[in-house]
């Protein structure tokens, strides 16, 4: 039975390192990663604290299953807290690395305090140095992930930023493997202020697990419903995310040029199958991921990896841009240099209608595609406009005077989704812990659009509280497990708990995992009032809630917000967006600050 839960402290101030066991008795009230991250950022969760001050640390957490040979179980989740809202944030990737982590004989690394030069940290199973990092320092991501792999081979697991997070963009992404993102919310931009470009970590140990006849059975029945359903076995091979675009058109809620309309019409020049019929090379994915949904495109000279749904629309029709070889070397070029693409289409978008109401001037103007990769790197170095432009949309359209013109919450920019089309989704954005995000706000585009588990209307009002609500709970828990959001879609709670149990010897059920998600979000939702982020920040850009949408299959709709909040701040039990005492009780909440774990 796993019984201890490893931890790697690493303290770039003093340049020491050392290892701590945390009790899995209290790990397991949190799972692991994204919940464990959580806890162990209560202590920092103060109000008026600066992401970037090196005082906040980061936090790399494996899931129970990281390393297990789980489908789609590689994942590892990095927790600190966000320069660009202000608010608790996580983010989570695939590659090597979490897999790594736990055959290196740790499970969780702290990484505390600021290096007076740059540095790298090189972990080899159980030897942990930090080395220097002076000649990667001005590197981009392709760049930097070459050097290192000539230096420590193909295998490692390594995360880098690029100049964008040197530099301090709010935005900045933390890239693992060169292409896989842990964009949102600015970790990259935390990393940069610790003088952090590196952490490179290989393992040659073996990840243990309890029952393995156990483990087998559950993934075999695991395994055919992932090749049954028709998401994870059919639309993501084929054609990756971008499979979104036609489907979303078609159900009136893909925005463009800053959701200042919606695109209407069958086939789009922007489309997922477009990319793969005329600039998708290959098929990739995540270390021992069965859905392969990444691709590898080439347009006008650039390759790598994406675009995916969210980079295709942000640096795309958000701006007015439908043409793919002027989209792609965007996407590329924003992974190159460590930088979100969705803040960085959202804040161009926003620059480019104050621009087009003559509200701020701006190099930048819808539909015109020429511009776009000057600013872009202009954006990551913080040179002339693109010093405004680092901060995101909200603090520029703040500095304009019209914040109306940010379609952002809590600070950060909304993904390719008009809620208007989607209430849902609309509640989603609004409650969010790490700020505008589909993702941490529970993805109801599943259940609104693809129908999964079950088909709920998009326009739908009642009801939407506790869907809302149920599908963060259980979004948590797969970012806590550290397994892809889209295996969730063809696995119910009940085989997670049996994996778990499998992998851990904990006897946990299905509806055990989703009360453990349950208390993440509410722990959350602790930490930002802490910081001063409370219910008055669950709100929706104007656009959204007053001005209805003129075209499409949703025209005439907006988000009928307050009655979305209501209904699921009753069904938490969060009266006026604030967790009752009782509530907090019941999850094991009501501890003192900063003794949460």
């Amino acid at each position: 039975m796993l019984e201890e839960w490893n931890v790697l402290k690493v303290d770039l101030s003093s340049g020491t390192v050392a290892r701590e066991i945390l009790d899995t008795g209290k790990v397991r009230k949190y799972i692991g990663g994204r919940g464990l991250g959580a806890a162990l950022m209560a202590p920092y969760a103060v109000q008026g604290v600066d992401p970037l001050d090196g005082s906040v640390p980061l936090i790399l957490a494996a899931g129970p299953l990281t390393g297990a040979g789980i489908p789609s179980g590689d994942r590892f989740s990095l927790s600190t807290l966000s320069p660009l809202t202000g608010t608790v944030m996580d983010t989570n990737s695939g590659g090597r690395l979490g897999r790594s982590l736990r055959r290196a004989g740790s499970d969780l690394m702290i990484i505390s305090g600021r290096s007076r030069t740059p540095a790298a940290i090189v972990v080899q199973d159980g030897d942990i140095r930090i080395e220097t990092a002076r000649d990667l320092w001005g590197c981009t991501v392709s760049e930097t992930v070459l050097r290192l792999k000539e230096r420590w081979g193909k295998t490692a697991g390594m995360s880098v930023i690029g100049p964008a997070g040197e530099n301090g963009v709010r935005y900045a992404s933390i890239m693992t493997e060169r292409m896989r993102a842990m964009g949102r919310g600015g970790a990259g931009a935390v990393m940069g202020s610790k003088n952090l470009k590196a952490i490179i970590v290989m393992g040659t140990g073996q990840v243990p697990v309890h029952d393995e006849a156990r483990l087998r059975v559950v993934l075999e029945e695991s395994n055919r419903w992932l090749r049954a359903h028709p998401v994870t076995s059919k639309a993501l091979p084929a054609l990756g995310t971008p499979m979104l675009v036609e489907i979303c058109t078609r159900a009136g809620i893909f925005p463009l040029r800053n959701f200042q309309s919606v695109a209407v019409g069958q086939e789009q020049a922007y489309s997922g199958e477009e990319l793969a019929r005329r600039f998708t090379v290959s098929r990739s994915g995540c270390t021992g991921c069965y859905i392969q949904c990444g691709r590898v495109t080439e347009a006008d000279g650039s390759r790598g990896e994406g675009p995916e749904y969210e980079s295709l629309w942000a640096l795309g029709p958000d701006l007015g841009i439908e043409d793919l070889r002027k989209i792609i070397p965007a996407a590329h070029r924003c992974n190159e240099l460590g930088m979100d693409t969705i803040s960085a289409g959202g804040t161009l978008a926003c620059a480019m209608e104050l621009a087009q109401k003559n509200i701020r001037p701006s190099s930048v103007r819808f539909g015109e595609a020429g511009t776009i990769m000057k600013v872009l790197e202009d954006i990551a170095y913080r040179r002339g406009e693109g010093n405004d432009l680092a901060e995101g949309s909200l603090a520029v359209a703040l500095k304009a005077g019209a914040p109306q013109y940010a379609m952002q919450v809590k600070g950060m920019e909304l993904p390719g989704y008009d809620p208007r089309g989607v209430q849902g989704q609309g509640l989603a954005y609004a409650t969010s812990s790490r700020g505008g995000c589909h993702l941490r706000g529970g993805y109801l585009i599943a259940r609104e659009i693809l129908g999964i588990p079950k088909k709920v209307h998009g326009t739908q009002v009642l009801g939407k509280g506790g869907h809302v609500a149920r599908a963060q709970d259980f979004g948590a828990v797969a970012d806590s497990l550290s397994v892809c959001r889209f295996a969730t879609f063809a696995l119910a709670p009940e085989y997670w708990s049996r994996m778990v149990s499998a992998v851990t010897g904990w006897e946990i059920g299905g509806e055990d995992l989703i009360r453990t998600g349950e208390r993440i979000i509410t722990l959350e939702r602790i930490l930002n009032l802490q910081m001063g982020i409370g219910p008055d920040a669950d709100i929706l850009p104007r656009r959204f809630t007053a001005e209805p949408l003129t075209e499409g299959a949703c025209a005439g709709e907006v988000v009928h917000l307050d009655e979305l909040l209501a209904e699921y701040y009753e069904h938490r039990d969060w009266p006026g967006g604030v967790p009752s005492g009782i509530r907090k009780k019941e999850l094991g909440l009501d501890e003192e600050r900063g003794r949460i774990i």
